[in-house]
């Protein structure tokens, strides 16, 4: 198969609204992307994150910059604030380029985002 333009998602939620807790939150779940779908660092289009409303300390895609990938875009908005939805959750949907086929990506869901997608393969 010919490589071709994918999205892989992922998310984490915080303990604690801090930037310490963001950060580290954050790069072990873009480590864990990259690394359970063997993403090479050129492989990287760009990364979206999105953050609840009560994630205020810090930009993820700061977290993101500070393990390496300040050459890749990455931007943040703000998730939907819905009823019943997952507090202190910080999403990432991940571009690349990659020769695998859709279903033989890995999405990665941590902390208390673990159950937030149990339809996708993990």
């Amino acid at each position: 198969m010919p490589p071709a333009v994918r999205a892989l998602r992922g998310a984490t939620t915080i303990d604690k609204d801090t930037a310490d807790q963001v950060t580290e939150r954050v790069q072990a779940l873009v480590a864990r992307m990259l690394e359970t779908n063997g993403v090479d660092h050129d492989d990287l289009i760009s990364i979206l994150f999105t953050a609840t409303d009560d994630v205020t300390s810090m930009f993820p895609a700061t977290a993101a910059r500070a393990i390496g990938l300040g050459d890749v875009p990455l931007i943040c908005a703000r998730e939907l604030s819905i009823e019943g939805g997952t507090p202190l959750c910080i999403r990432v949907m991940m571009h690349l380029t990659t020769d695998r086929a859709r279903d033989e990506l890995h999405h990665v869901y941590l902390e208390g985002a673990r159950g937030l997608r149990d339809d996708l393969p993990s």
